[in-house]
């Protein structure tokens, strides 16, 4: 049966993560063109910024899911393809430099929270994400962008093994190549999440204030 929208965003119960939307990912300084490129057509930053700003005017926890590198690599273990390709380049994502900061459009505000991490390609194992959520109150995540490939997905799944809801606005994702994305959400997320879009997610919030 399924569940209703409102009750799932209910902003009580609700938190924004955003998935690694940084200067060094998709934004002016990103390693990623093609990944960017994909971004920018489905318009992640614009909407993402809305659903941010729809979700801090209505109480709902905003946190920011970042990666980042040391320059020594200490934390960061080299166990897959993607990792070993990203730790060659020394200046990929470095710990303090500009490519790790939030596009400035999503903040982040002084109540918003960030969660770095060192290793992996999701953003709970390893960091203070869940104990964060927890503490307030959180049990449904809305989950925001890239990629839809491995950072989004790996977010809904460890959310989901975690006890948590999921819900993936379509409009604030995005991966690559775009065909291949689309068939991910056509088929794999809606089995362990809610598909929807901002607009949905933030109407089901001002309907909740009215």
């Amino acid at each position: 049966m399924p569940i209703d929208l409102r009750d799932l965003v209910a902003p009580e119960r609700c938190g924004v993560l955003t998935m690694e939307i940084q200067r060094g990912v998709v934004g002016d300084l990103s390693s990623f063109p093609q990944l960017a490129e994909a971004s920018r057509h489905v318009g992640v930053v614009p909407n993402t910024a809305r659903l941010l700003a729809a979700a801090r005017s209505h109480g709902v926890p905003v946190v920011h899911c970042t990666a980042e590198f040391r320059a020594d690599r200490a934390g960061s273990t080299v166990n897959c393809q993607l990792i070993a390709a990203m730790v060659r380049n020394p200046n990929h994502l470095l710990a303090g430099t500009a490519a790790t900061e939030i596009i400035h459009e999503l903040g982040p505000e002084p109540g918003d929270l960030v969660s770095p991490r060192l290793h992996g390609v999701s953003p709970f194992t390893g960091t203070s994400l869940d104990t964060w959520l927890r503490s307030l109150g959180v049990d449904t995540v809305v989950a925001t962008g890239v990629s839809v490939n491995l950072g989004v997905l790996g977010l809904a799944i460890e959310a989901v093994n975690l006890g948590y809801q999921v819900v993936v606005p379509r409009d604030a994702v995005a991966g690559i190549p775009r065909p291949y994305a689309d068939a991910v959400l056509d088929n794999t997320f809606p089995l362990i999440t809610t598909l929807s879009t901002v607009d949905d997610v933030t109407e089901a919030w001002a309907t909740a204030a009215d």
